[in-house]
């Protein structure tokens, strides 16, 4: 029986809570509803956890005080995406409720779960059930029972992650969206891989040790899915048409031997090829023998990991990572985050006084953000996050900085364009903000990308490989044909009879590929000004702006 945990203790639980999501990221983030490629849930939570075990590996702190201010610092500054930015809060509200606290009980620690869930709830706007905030509330309600009839810590462990896992199943019935696509919680799943790998350490099991999900104490909801354990170095990605007859059953069976992780799809058209493997460049020279490539992705996921890990160790501490604040020479400045030279280049021309490379798949961490704010020579700090998932790590840089931070709540990169077109240094904060805030309504943007995986989403049949024109954050069609996608968007944009369209175009597209879809634009809005620019943004192929 466990009574009480020291820091050491805790230490190894949190180090093995990260493993144990790090492990599994892959799996969290294949829970992504939408079936675009940018699922990623997951790193943002491992990435986020990371930051806290690096910190404290760097700190070495004594006492359960001591480390849990130090985890929840780390992970205020390293929180990537929404995910994890409620992990950081989760953590910020445990290290209040364990000041002063050399070694803890197991009130001690439901109390924390409890003052974690409590910051997550307070800091978040419009809290939505069947969520991971769902989950951690239920799972700091059983701790907190438990802790009242029993002192053994392994127990409390055991008793609270069955009551997340059924938590969890039922957010599929919560939350309309997920039921849609018959999938759980993201973060829910991710946060008991957390609780699970802290069990683990309890119990002296090592991580590595565990080899399916099914295995994991506590039980799996998500054993269709394969187990994400990183043998191979190269996570391969790729999309080949079939041009041949070859079959594709003699591609599946050379991927598997030879890799694992394998995810396999195939239609009349295509096959799109998922796989861990050490010789990715066999493996493509394969699949060249059924046709070419929509599109290949190969990435390095040691070397990944380890670039996180140095990055996460400059940045443990705020004297040593947060660049000395740059001395007011004005009373505005603005940060924007986006993807891709050209888009870089559009915020530069503008205005910007800085940008920060983020967006889809890759969420910029809070301090990132904060970093860029430090460098802006002004007294106020507009921040242009242009990603919903990006809003929320911009909107923990307030406090951490002298510099007054104002977040626009840009969703998408062509609104941020519009806000920095209409910012007018003249006006005073609370005008400027309201007209940045009223200009970004004008702007409805449809994006175009990629199905990464088959699906079917609200009464859509979704194919892999095929386009997906998204608005809003609502699918608007599937097709495998460009110019259905375009007559889809063109309907939507009816609704708003625009004055200006702008197409951006991505690093998968060329000016002439651009420029038939912008004369489909000004064949469909005769009346309105068609504007074409490179963006270079990765993942979408064209983002197309309506004002």
């Amino acid at each position: 029986m466990i009574e009480t945990v020291n820091a050491a203790m805790y230490r190894g639980m949190i180090a093995s809570g990260a493993a144990l999501l790090e492990k599994n990221k892959q799996l969290v983030n294949e829970l992504n509803v939408f079936p675009v490629p940018d699922g990623d849930t997951g790193t943002n939570m491992s990435l986020t956890l990371n930051s806290g075990v690096t910190a404290i590996n760097q700190k070495n702190p004594d006492t359960i005080t001591t480390l849990a201010d130090t985890v929840a610092g780390a992970l205020l500054r390293g929180a990537r995406g929404n995910s994890g930015v409620i992990l950081s809060l989760l953590f910020r509200g445990m290290s209040k409720a364990l000041k002063n606290c050399q070694e803890m009980t197991t009130a001690d620690f439901s109390d924390a779960l409890t003052e974690g869930v409590n910051a997550a709830y307070k800091a978040v706007m419009r809290p939505t059930e069947g969520t991971i905030l769902t989950v951690s509330r239920l799972i700091a309600e059983r701790a907190a029972e438990y802790s009242n009839e029993g002192s053994d810590f392994e127990e409390l462990f055991i008793t609270a992650l069955e009551t997340g896992e059924k938590a969890l199943a039922e957010t599929t019935e919560q939350n309309p969206v997920l039921k849609k696509a018959n999938v759980v919680d993201a973060g829910g799943q991710g946060y008991l891989f957390l609780l699970k790998g802290m069990l683990l350490a309890l119990q002296g099991t090592p991580v590595d040790s565990v080899t399916d999900s099914d295995n994991v104490p506590g039980g799996s909801a998500f054993s269709v899915f394969n187990d994400e354990d990183i043998t191979f170095t190269y996570c391969t990605e790729f999309i080949v048409n079939r041009e041949t007859k070859k079959d594709p059953e003699i591609l599946r069976e050379f991927c598997n031997g030879i890799g694992d992780s394998l995810v396999f799809v195939e239609d009349d058209d295509i096959i799109k090829v998922h796989v861990h493997t050490d010789a990715p460049g066999t493996v493509l020279t394969q699949a060249l023998t059924y046709g070419s490539f929509v599109s290949v992705k190969v990435e390095n996921m040691r070397l990944q990991h380890t670039e996180m890990l140095n990055r996460e160790t400059s940045a443990a501490s705020k004297e040593d990572t947060t660049p000395t604040e740059a001395e007011p020479e004005k009373k505005y400045g603005v940060v924007a985050v986006c993807a891709g030279d050209g888009m870089k280049a559009i915020f530069e021309n503008l205005g910007a006084d800085c940008t920060v490379t983020g967006g889809q798949t890759m969420n910029p961490s809070t301090e990132d953000i904060l970093c860029a704010i430090q460098k802006v020579p002004a007294e106020i700090v507009f921040v242009l996050p242009n990603n919903k998932n990006i809003i929320m790590a911009a909107q923990q840089c307030d406090p951490l900085t002298s510099k007054k931070v104002v977040v626009i709540p840009t969703k998408t990169v062509p609104q941020g364009i519009s806000a920095l077109i209409n910012f007018d240094e003249t006006m005073d904060e609370a005008d400027l903000t309201a007209a940045l805030t009223e200009a970004i309504d004008t702007v409805h943007t449809a994006q175009i990308t990629y199905a990464a995986r088959d699906s079917e989403f609200e009464g859509h049949h979704i194919l892999a490989g095929e386009y997906l024109a998204l608005m809003e954050s609502s699918l608007v069609d599937n097709n495998s044909n460009l110019n259905v996608i375009l007559d889809s968007i063109s309907q939507r944009f009816n609704d708003y009879s625009p004055e200006v369209i702008t197409v951006y175009y991505g690093e998968d597209v060329t000016e002439e590929e651009a420029q038939k879809v912008s004369k489909t634009m000004e064949e469909n809005f005769p009346d309105a000004d068609v504007s074409t620019f490179s963006g270079g943004q990765p993942v979408y192929y064209y983002m197309i702006s309506a004002e």
